[in-house]
Parts: C-alpha cells; sequence; structure tokens
C-alpha cells in the first residue's frame, strides 16, 4: 500500500529536536508548529520514537531530546519505529483482494509479480539503511 505521512513527521520530529533542542525546550506544541499538525499527532510520534530507544522525554512540558547518535539513525529505522506502512502485512503495495482464479492473468497475477514488487520493496528499504540523520542534518545546515 503507501508509506503514511507518520514516517516524514518522525523524520521531520527528529531533526527539529536537534536543531532547536540546544535553545529551547522541544515539546509536542513547538515540533507541531513546524510540522503543521495537531500536537497530538507529535506525542503519538515522540511515544514511537521513544520506544524505539532514539529519544528521551521528559514529562509535562520538559521537552524531547535525542539519545542516540545521529550516525546510528538510519531513516530505515524511523520507517520501522513508527509503523510506517498502511497494511497488516509490512508490505508497501497492497494487491487487489480477488483475482479472478478462472481467468488466466487473475489465476497467476501473484506467481509473476509478487517477487518483483517483494524486489522493489526491499531495494526501497536498502537505500533508506544508507541515509542517516546526521547526513540529513548537514544537508539541512547548508539551507540554513
Amino acid at each position: 500500500m503507501k508509506i503514511t505521512s507518520r514516517f516524514t513527521v518522525a523524520v521531520h520530529t527528529l531533526l527539529v529536536i536537534y536543531i532547536f533542542g540546544k535553545e529551547c525546550k522541544t515539546t509536542s506544541d513547538f515540533i507541531a508548529a513546524s510540522v503543521q499538525v495537531n500536537p497530538v499527532v507529535i506525542r503519538r510520534t515522540l511515544l514511537s520514537l521513544k520506544a524505539a530507544g532514539m529519544i528521551d522525554v521528559k514529562a509535562g512540558s520538559g521537552g524531547a531530546s535525542i539519545i542516540k547518535d545521529l550516525k546510528d539513525i538510519t531513516l530505515y529505522d524511523v520507517y520501522k519505529a513508527v509503523d510506517a506502512v498502511e497494511n497488516s502485512n509490512g508490505g508497501i503495495f497492497h494487491f487487489h483482494e480477488n483475482p479472478n482464479p478462472h481467468c488466466p492473468v487473475g489465476r497467476n497475477i501473484h506467481s509473476v509479480l509478487d517477487s518483483h514488487l517483494a524486489d522493489a520493496q526491499t531495494a526501497m528499504e536498502n537505500e533508506l539503511k544508507k541515509i542517516t540523520l546526521y547526513q540529513l542534518v548537514a544537508e539541512l545546515n547548508e539551507n540554513l
């Protein structure tokens, strides 16, 4: 199916925490103002990132901080932490439910397409494993 916005919201959240965390408290309200989403969305994101061991969140309005080295956080790590794929089988491609078993195409569509789609997802995930938050911060700093 598709990768939800939870993935890009989580990346955005981590970058806000890193860039602004030394200057001010990076609360869910503060982060939400940058992402332009409801703070509840950010709080859910923070819970997922905390459970993955990437951040710490202080109770109340204490804000969030990154506790893992940016070089050790890949986009794949974020993608997995926030369960970014919008279906239950974990695949980014959603297959139509009932291909016609009496049609030669419908009967064989899975056998000819499934492995290619799995390969495409693996390739995308391997690309995400190559990119660290450290790299993104460096690119972001070039634009600031």
